[in-house]
């Protein structure tokens, strides 16, 4: 007769099984509702995505949002647009110091849609009274024919009048001893004329990172790098000095391989394993983008529906000869620009950018970039 007391060694395999799958994924578990209890300043869903990605599930999210993007993407054509989104403010006739009589502006960017709508292309001052050398200039331009309705928004920043800062967020990057309160300091905001979003996170960028002279994370070679010397000089290179940088060198971030190198475009931007295992280089998303001029002035870009080579051929238009990557969909891009002294007015460098503009001015996850004008407005 069976005894009714005694387990099946079936039943009893199944209950170890399903015990030791319930020890393997506690600790998942807990650090999953860690994250999503822990205070966030994006959406639940992209605070999910951004946990999976940072425990070992990039390549299963890059995939999924490879097909949702390619199911979505936009098609050619349409009717053309009468108007572009205005950013900046209306140039004023303040008149030159005699030491600026004559400063240098960037030339109009050409579009290569003709013919060129009112405005297009046309250089503006991010800020109110910024005088006859303004630290930050904006501009917007149809950037593809094949999209009439695409819309490329610019910043050209003079680097003779203004100091960028890293600013390190919240999360990112995820190990630093002094990390700082994750926004711009009410104290610096005076002299506050932009704040833009920072690139990848360590995690998915698999590059290197260098704060105040320290290594975060070692230094890639062949990967472009944002880096500022201790003289204060701003630099975009393609990396070649090992995984520890030299005394000289006081921040650095890279970001993938460059995407505009000594002026030309790179060869390998359709090849999609060059760019790692981030939504496919070929994909119509939100990017952005930094780059300098032959001048070393930086000029950032971003527009909706890029692919990493559209995104290349915006900066190069608007006068880049090194760019990066920076980062991509809608919750990370922001360049946002301050029309009036102590951080007022703040403005998104296109109306249709999803974060708000007042982003930077409370703590926020990620990393930016903060750029401060050097003397006065």
């Amino acid at each position: 007769m069976r005894d009714p007391h005694r387990i099946a060694p079936w039943r009893r395999l199944r209950r170890i099984v399903l015990l030791a799958t319930a020890l393997c994924l506690a600790p998942a578990a807990v650090s999953y509702v860690s994250n999503l209890t822990a205070p966030h300043d994006v959406r639940f869903g992209v605070a999910s995505v951004e946990w999976m990605r940072s425990h070992g599930g990039n390549g299963v999210v890059s995939q999924i949002e490879d097909w949702y993007y390619t199911l979505t993407a936009p098609s050619k054509g349409g009717p053309p647009l009468r108007s572009l989104p205005r950013n900046g403010v209306l140039a004023r006739s303040d008149p030159a110091p005699v030491s600026v009589a004559h400063p240098y502006r960037p030339p109009r960017i050409k579009p290569p849609i003709h013919p060129a709508l009112p405005g297009e292309g046309v250089w503006r001052p991010a800020a109110a009274h910024a005088g006859a050398r303004p630290p930050v200039l904006v501009t917007t331009f149809r950037s593809d024919p094949e999209y009439p309705q695409f819309v490329a928004a610019v910043a050209w920043v003079d680097s003779g009048r203004t100091h960028l800062a890293y600013v390190p967020g919240l999360a990112e990057p995820p190990e630093l001893a002094k990390r700082g309160p994750a926004e711009v300091p009410p104290a610096r905001r005076g002299r506050l004329v932009a704040t833009f979003n920072g690139g990848f996170p360590l995690e998915t960028s698999n590059a290197g990172l260098v704060v105040r002279g320290e290594t975060v994370a070692p230094m890639v070679n062949g990967i472009a790098t944002l880096v500022e010397y201790r003289d204060g000089r701003i630099d975009i290179v393609r990396w070649a000095h090992g995984p520890q940088p030299s005394r000289h060198v006081w921040f650095a971030k890279q970001n993938l391989p460059p995407i505009v190198y000594e002026g030309r475009l790179n060869p390998d931007l359709s090849d999609g394993p060059e760019w790692g295992a981030t939504v496919n280089n070929a994909v119509q998303v939100w990017r952005s983008g930094i780059g300098v001029d032959r001048r070393g002035n930086l000029i950032y870009a971003v527009a909706d529906y890029q692919t990493v080579g559209s995104l290349a051929e915006i900066l190069k238009r608007a006068g880049a000869v090194r760019a990066l990557e920076l980062d991509i969909n809608e919750d990370w891009v922001s360049f946002i620009t301050y029309r009036r002294p102590g951080a007022r007015e703040p403005a998104q460098l296109l109306p249709d950018i999803y974060r708000p503009a007042d982003r930077y001015l409370t703590p926020d996850e990620r990393d930016f970039f903060a750029v401060y004008a050097k003397g006065g407005w």
